[in-house]
């Protein structure tokens, strides 16, 4: 409690007293000690994702050394006998031996990919958080920005170290790739001559190689000028009893705020490597080398990219027109443009509420997300929005599992599609409306007490508790306020 009452109420944590060291470090260290950091669970998930990050920059580095982007042919001579012989490309011969022959190998190529798989899991959940809350308002807009183009990167690397192992469902997946590019009017053939290299696979491996290298590395750049921004703006803070637009009440950075944040980094990366460790993921010995004649059954991408296999089979087939003397392919170009609009929407967000709004402000309380209808039911939609897309890029296994039909599986997702989103939103708006009477009712006559008493008359009343200062400052806190009424002439 002494280092949060000595954090709290600094409106200018980052003064410096006339007597500072002159060394940097320790001029930087007292500069934490007399810093605050808000102390909530939400920001725990920025911490998961930088472990998760580290963890791939590690084992990728070791990765890069023992892996051959190549597509050159070779037969197979390693430790694996039912593959012993078979014609394959070096890259796929390679991620074989590490694998298989490389001490330690499989572990590194396992921790690699469940860090890769958690990593948009937090940032995701980071983003949804950060949404609810509205920490997004001035002047935070461009680390709103900075942190949805992060989750964009992780896709982008995602994808392109999806590929690079160069078994047959890798292969199913880039089949899938080309066809969309083939699709795209005008640019599609020039694309896809540019991405792959010629007819499939051409160089696909080697340039997939270059950008699995490459967006990582502008990932961590775009990393480290987020955190640069967040260091130097004010964190934001939930109301409650001395909390303020203009204070922080909280832990000081160093070394309570460090200390827990350093824990949770290493026992996060911790879980990382041991799931490496005791749960099998991508066997691609079990797969085979990637053939342009065969598709994998069942082949499933990893689950940040399913949304948008999901929105290619959620359209109708035979989508196709005949204009300008070229066939537009819609059932391509519809799923491509709705996708495009729904992550220009989301990475534009902040400004559109703040214009509409007419809100200029600077906002360093978060918002209750009960308080806020319309933006909660915004995002109720938009996580609608995107859940379906996610369980239609699953809808074969989900039917199969399911013993369903596939068809009406999709056609049930399709009317989801269209009717979920504007109904989650009414109905998300609805409940933050019965949330903010409920707060209200509580504010007048105390909380609810589970006790029953009769009167003297023989009627039964539940007498309510009145609340702590603290429960009313939260209830109260961006609570809407009712209009004031004119003064009575």
């Amino acid at each position: 409690m002494s280092a949060v009452r000595r954090a709290a109420g600094r409106s200018q944590p980052d003064r410096m007293t006339t007597n500072s060291p002159r060394n940097p470090v320790s001029r930087l260290i007292d500069r934490l000690r007399h810093r605050a950091r808000p102390n909530h669970w939400s920001f725990l998930f920025g911490v998961i994702s930088l472990a998760c990050l580290s963890v791939l920059v590690v084992t990728g580095f070791v990765l890069m050394l023992l892996y051959d982007p190549s597509s050159a042919l070779v037969r197979y001579r390693g430790s694996y006998p039912l593959l012993r012989g078979v014609e394959m490309s070096r890259a796929y011969a390679s991620t074989l031996s590490i694998s298989l022959d490389v001490p330690g190998g499989l572990l590194l190529r396992q921790a690699h990919h469940w860090a890769a798989l958690v990593l948009p899991a937090s940032l995701l959940l980071q983003l949804v958080s950060t949404f609810f809350t509205g920490a997004f308002r001035r002047p935070r807009q461009w680390i709103w920005v900075l942190l949805f183009g992060a989750y964009v990167l992780v896709l982008v690397s995602g994808w392109s170290g999806y590929g690079l192992p160069d078994d047959n469902l890798s292969g199913t997946g880039l089949r899938i790739v080309q066809g969309v590019m083939l699709g795209i009017p005008l640019i599609g053939t020039w694309l896809t001559w540019l991405i792959f290299g010629g007819e499939f696979p051409g160089r696909i491996l080697e340039h997939l190689y270059f950008i699995h290298l490459l967006a990582p590395a502008v990932l961590v750049m775009l990393v480290a000028v987020r955190l640069r921004l967040t260091f130097v703006q004010k964190p934001p803070q939930f109301a409650g009893p001395g909390r303020t637009e203009d204070n922080i009440v909280g832990l000081p950075v160093w070394p309570a705020a460090a200390a827990r944040a350093a824990g949770q980094f290493f026992i996060t990366a911790g879980v990382v490597v041991l799931m490496a460790a005791t749960l099998t993921i991508s066997p691609v010995w079990l797969y085979g080398p990637s053939s342009s004649g065969n598709a994998y059954a069942g082949s499933q991408p990893d689950w940040y990219t399913a949304f948008l296999d999901g929105a290619l089979r959620l359209v109708p087939p035979g989508w196709e027109i005949f204009w300008l003397g070229r066939t537009w392919t819609l059932a391509i170009l519809i799923p491509l443009a709705v996708i495009l609009l729904f992550f220009t929407l989301v990475a534009t967000y902040p400004f559109l509420e703040g214009w509409i709004s007419g809100d200029r402000r600077e906002h360093h309380l978060l918002d209750r997300p009960r308080n806020t209808p319309t933006r909660t039911g915004l995002g109720v939609a938009g996580v609608t929005f995107y859940i379906t897309l996610w369980l239609a890029g699953g809808a074969d296994v989900i039917a199969t599992q399911f013993r369903v039909s596939f068809e009406g599986l999709i056609w049930f997702l399709r009317g989801v599609i269209l009717l979920g989103p504007p109904v989650a939103y009414l109905v998300a708006r609805q409940v933050c409306y019965t949330l903010q009477h409920a707060d209200r009712e509580r504010l007048l006559h105390g909380a609810e007490s589970g006790r029953i008493v009769r009167q003297p008359s023989g009627g039964y009343i539940e007498p309510h508790q009145p609340l702590s200062a603290r429960q009313r400052r939260v209830l109260d806190s961006g609570r809407p306020k009712p209009p004031s009424q004119p003064p009575a002439r």
